[in-house]
């Protein structure tokens, strides 16, 4: 197949990872009018875009005006996404972005002699409602990688990408490893997405042949589920958390108020997978442990715990199905189904985690999605030390699937961009992240410190933290840095 028959860009409003999805329809349930802001950052500066590739860029980033929910996507939503509610499908069903009113783009070259190959940092904003603009994150990290790889670095091919990604799904499905693409917003392009997605589908037909323990339990992104048969798989994001933090501006009850609205939009038992690491782990966990409230008493107690304006109050749906009466209090610990692990030391996070439920007194076993910078190696290290620890693994492999290549001239490795899209600000609060890992900090530095203090977070250091090399040599690239700073 060649790439280059392939449309330019994002061509499917479904090309996006899940979650956004799934946090878009709880954006529209409780806070459909709240204004925000995005922010980019490129966690690997010295690999900078020319000016041929940054107008490419801006030509992609309007044609998203272009982009809807087919009758047929909308189908398979419906069908396939029932947590969907229907006016949630009817409102994306109309759905349009306006990148001309919503996004705003722009280039500095570092010496401007008005050639196209001139290199340059690219600034990316983002503001509107946040129902509005929430979709913007995956593609135009897409189509930023994409534009640097079709114009910086062409020193590479499609060759045997195919062939390396069934290679890589029989490894680890042979091992026993559950596992997803989860690689969407670093690819390449479109087409090394859909060549590692076939790759992959021929490893899981091997693995259901051989009966192996592995599996390939789907994809993050959801127009690939649909066109290759595979589930869409994936809870929430950092977004949601930071969000409610910044429209509340209450960051000590900020993760308890986050998953009282998310079980309330869906129900328990469905995207159950917490991400725990926002405002760093500990601090997580103290509001995880808590109860949370019954339909009965969830407007009498915790007042803390509800957004200022909602349009709806934090009632899961009538028809959720629930393991317990009403009269039942069960932590969110109890309720969810596991957690996941995107930042800091895993082995670390695995005893923790261990240890919180055992002081819980849960005994049922929970799940842990490690999805932070995986390989096959890290893959079965995890595998092993979080089975031996009584949970069970699962994974999602991004960059190391869809963004994986050597240079045809040398065989070096072709470092992949490491860049982020994060919400800014809400309500007029800046949002910011903290992570377990401070290399992932992000947002307003005043306010990352100021929170930190509140909340008393403990600064930890993990010796595979950074995050200017973490698919790539910092030699190689650091003379391409050199070379255009002359």
């Amino acid at each position: 197949m060649d790439g280059h028959a392939l449309p330019d860009g994002i061509f499917s409003i479904l090309d996006t990872d899940l979650y956004k999805l799934t946090m878009q329809c709880a954006i529209l349930k409780y806070v459909p009018d709240v204004h925000v802001t995005y922010a980019f950052t490129n966690r690997t500066p010295h690999m900078r875009l020319s000016w041929e590739a940054f107008e490419w860029l801006e030509n992609q980033i309007e044609k998203l005006a272009n982009v809807y929910l087919s009758d047929q996507e909308y189908d398979y939503l419906k069908k396939t996404c029932p947590y969907f509610s229907e006016t949630y499908l009817l409102y994306l069903r109309s759905f349009r972005l306006q990148p001309s009113k919503q996004v705003h783009a722009s280039f500095t070259p570092l010496n401007n002699t008005g050639g196209k190959a001139d290199r340059g940092d690219i600034h990316l904003e983002i503001e509107g409602r946040w129902l509005d603009t929430i979709l913007y994150e995956i593609p135009l990290l897409a189509l930023t990688s994409e534009a640097y790889f079709k114009f910086c670095d062409r020193d590479w091919s499609y060759k045997h990408q195919e062939e390396r990604a069934y290679d890589k799904g029989r490894k680890l499905l042979s091992h026993g490893c559950i596992f997803s693409e989860f690689g969407s917003r670093r690819r390449r392009d479109y087409h090394t997405q859909d060549l590692v997605l076939q790759g992959l589908k021929r490893a899981a037909a091997d693995a259901q042949k051989g009966s192996w323990k592995g599996k390939l339990s789907g994809t993050s992104n959801v127009h690939f589920a649909m066109k290759y048969g595979i589930p869409p798989v994936g809870t929430v994001a950092h977004e949601w958390f930071m969000g409610v933090a910044s429209i509340t501006n209450d960051y000590e009850h900020a993760n308890e108020t986050a998953l009282r609205y998310w079980v309330g939009c869906f129900g328990e038992g469905t995207l159950g997978i917490a991400l725990t690491d926002t405002f760093g782990t500990a601090t997580f966990l103290k509001a995880f442990k808590r109860t949370m409230p019954t339909p009965a008493n969830s407007m009498a107690n915790d007042a803390k715990t509800l957004i200022p304006g909602a349009a709806s109050p934090p009632l899961p749906p009538m028809d959720a199905e629930s393991s317990a009466s009403d009269a039942d209090e069960r932590s969110y610990a109890q309720i969810f189904q596991g957690v996941r692990q995107d930042s800091g030391n895993p082995m670390e996070f695995v005893k923790i985690m261990r240890d919180f439920y055992d002081r819980e007194g849960i005994r049922g076993k929970k799940t842990i999605v490690f999805s932070d910078s995986l390989n096959i190696e890290l893959c079965l290290e995890y595998m092993h030390a979080a089975e031996e620890a009584g949970f069970t693994p699962t994974f999602g492999v991004g960059t190391f699937l869809t963004n994986d290549f050597t240079h045809e001239s040398d065989g070096r490795k072709s470092t992949p961009l490491n860049i982020v899209i994060k919400l800014s600000s809400a309500n007029g609060h800046p949002a910011i992240k903290i992570s377990d890992n401070i290399g992932k900090n992000t947002g307003d530095s005043d306010t990352v410190h100021k929170v930190k203090e509140t909340l008393g977070y403990v600064e930890k250091k993990w010796i595979n933290g950074d995050e200017t090399s973490r698919w790539g040599s910092s030699r190689e690239d650091g003379r391409e840095a050199k070379d255009q700073e002359r």
